[in-house]
This record gives C-alpha cells, sequence and structure tokens, in this order.
C-alpha cells in the first residue's frame, strides 16, 4: 500500500470532511462528501459556480479535516485544478457517486472542477499530538 492510498484510507474512515478556505480574510468551512483516488492521487469535486471554487481560485491555501475512531485526519496544502480532457476523472466521479452526474452531467446548469492538494502535508493525530504524519511533493 502506497503512503497516499494510507491516507485516503484515513479520509474514507472519516466520512463526510471539512474544507476550509478562505473568503477575504475570513476562514470559510464546509463539508465535502466526495473523494477518490485515482493513479494513486486523491481527487474532489466542487462546481465552477460555488463560492467555495472562487476561494479556492483565489487563495489556494486549504485544509481539510475529519474526524475517524482513534483520532482526526488533517490534509492540506495547495489546490492544483486537474485537467480533465477526455472525462476519464469526471467519468469515475460519476460512477463512484452517480447524483453527481445529475448536478454536473450534460445538461446541468454547473460545471464540475476536479481538484487535488498539490505539496500536501497529512496528519494523523489525537487529542495529544501528531501520531503520524506524510508529505507530497506533487
Amino acid at each position: 500500500m502506497t503512503e497516499r492510498e494510507e491516507v485516503f484510507d484515513y479520509l474514507q474512515k472519516a466520512g463526510v470532511l471539512f474544507l476550509a478556505t478562505v473568503k477575504g480574510d475570513k476562514p470559510k468551512n464546509r463539508p465535502i462528501g466526495f473523494k477518490m483516488l485515482v493513479n494513486d492521487q486523491i481527487y474532489f469535486l466542487t462546481g465552477e459556480s460555488k463560492d467555495v471554487n472562487a476561494q479556492m481560485i483565489k487563495n489556494t491555501n486549504v485544509e481539510f479535516v475529519g474526524r475517524f475512531d482513534e483520532g482526526f485526519i488533517r490534509y492540506y496544502g495547495r489546490v492544483v485544478f486537474d485537467e480533465d480532457s477526455d472525462g476519464e476523472l469526471l467519468g469515475k466521479a460519476f460512477e463512484l457517486m452517480p447524483m453527481l452526474e445529475k448536478l454536473y452531467g450534460e445538461g446541468s446548469e454547473d460545471t464540475a472542477v476536479i481538484f487535488h492538494v498539490g505539496k500536501a502535508t497529512a496528519e494523523i493525530r489525537d487529542m495529544f499530538g501528531i501520531k503520524k504524519a506524510y508529505n507530497f511533493l506533487n
């Protein structure tokens, strides 16, 4: 199992994650339910028209937080927007969570934006501190 697969397992254990961005000079937090692992990269998805997308364009620093039985995970770095010219990632996303196709599929009012966290750090923590840390360059 790769380190990124280990991190993805923790993200999966957490279920819904909370994504922190910045709006102006204020933090903004929201739940994010979708994540997928493709070719050893962890991807997330949002809508092009959503405030979170505009916030990530303006300031690419983000942090995800999720809780699981043994503790919690922080996963943070800089947003990298992924080109999906052949539709492979979007197709996989629709396969994993079919309701996304209703929101972002052909004929919908919004367009899906697929992104990952570059120069990412993942911290597996409990109330006493960091239990394990991972660092990724891409």
